[in-house]
């Protein structure tokens, strides 16, 4: 009897343990282990992420007394870089970020798709070497409709001293980031990263106003039920992306999903598997979505979950783009999902 007690104590003792051990596996702290590393980049790289995560707590904040300030909701009656109209929270968040990294000593500039140049901070540019880029609000249509939004951002570091803010060493591929991931604001709210090192996801406690770890190394399914599109286009696309919603149509185990913020249904395909499509259309090939603020970043945390992203053509990690604000379609999820897609692209079945 006395053995079955101490087994029975041992459980709970260590159950215990594994319970403390990720209530203290803070973001920043994870990076750390992650590099296995206590070196000045490590660190570095950590102090950013729990710069990024101080942004989140803010927005997250600010989102959830939306309905009950005044000036919060609503239009700000300006137009975008994008040519788009402008939320009140798309400046607010915008300025939170801006705000944030104006403290952080190692980021000389910011580059947001809300910004038509690049953002410097000079007292930071002696000795910062990085750059964020960032989309403040994902999904802002949904602000006013008390939707899930999100925010999407990339870390890159500075090459050369970019005299002339011109910040021409952005103009290049994917593969140049050195972390990337979301935050996205739903019933709680969720960072997921990566740093090369898989894809990890924390989540916010607000008791403790710590983003604590939800789960390490996650795994995109091969091939999911999901397919995430905005159909209400259907008839501005080329006909091989019809025939591909077509196929999907008639084809017995699909599932449509769309939330009109595209990092709420991203987080969806990643935990359960699928596709996300933005194409473009026949008028603009080019497509919507910002390849440095949003399908960059994306499809970098996408592949370290055993994703794919890509054009139809090209793995968008290949792309190297000619302006700050270019754009591009994106096909991302599940590998399976999407060479399902590109073989409509390439081959028309």
């Amino acid at each position: 009897m006395a053995q079955a007690s101490e087994s029975l104590d041992f459980s709970v003792n260590n159950a215990t343990d594994k319970a403390l051990d990720r209530d203290c596996t803070t973001l920043s702290r994870h990076v750390l282990q992650q590099l296995q590393s206590f070196s000045a980049d490590a660190q570095d790289l950590s102090a950013l992420m729990n710069r990024i995560a101080l942004a989140g707590k803010l927005i997250a904040r600010r989102l959830s007394r939306a309905g009950l300030m005044e000036g919060v909701l609503g239009f700000t009656g300006e137009v975008n870089v994008q040519g788009e109209s402008v939320k009140k929270m798309d400046v607010y968040a915008n300025d939170v970020f801006i705000s944030v990294f104006k403290q952080s000593g190692l980021v000389c500039r910011l580059a947001s798709e809300e910004m038509d140049e690049p953002y410097y901070i000079p007292e930071n540019c002696p000795i910062g070497r990085y750059t964020l880029l960032y989309d403040p609000i994902d999904g802002s249509s949904n602000t006013d409709t008390n939707l899930s939004l999100g925010s999407i951002f990339s870390i890159r570091q500075q090459q050369g001293d970019d005299n002339d803010r011109q910040a021409k060493d952005l103009l290049s591929n994917g593969r140049k980031q050195i972390a990337a991931g979301y935050i996205l604001y739903g019933p709680s709210t969720m960072l997921v990263y990566t740093i090369g090192k898989g894809v990890h996801s924390f989540t916010l406690d607000p008791s403790l106003g710590e983003f604590i770890l939800s789960e390490e190394n996650i795994r995109i399914p091969n091939h999911g039920s999901v397919y995430s599109v905005n159909e209400g286009n259907f008839w501005q696309w080329e006909e091989s992306m019809r025939e591909y919603i077509r196929y999907v149509h008639r084809t017995e185990g699909y599932t449509a999903r769309y939330s009109g913020a595209m990092v709420s249904d991203i987080h969806r395909i990643l935990v359960q598997g699928g596709v996300f499509l933005y194409p473009g259309t026949i008028q603009k090939p080019e497509g919507k979505l910002r390849l440095l603020y949003e399908s960059a970043p994306l499809a970098f945390v996408i592949e370290q979950a055993g994703g794919r992203a890509t054009t139809g053509l090209v793995d968008i990690l290949e792309v190297v783009p000619k302006k700050l604000h270019q754009r591009t379609p994106l096909i991302i999820g599940s590998k399976e999902d999407v060479a399902k897609v590109e073989s409509f692209i390439q081959n028309g079945h």
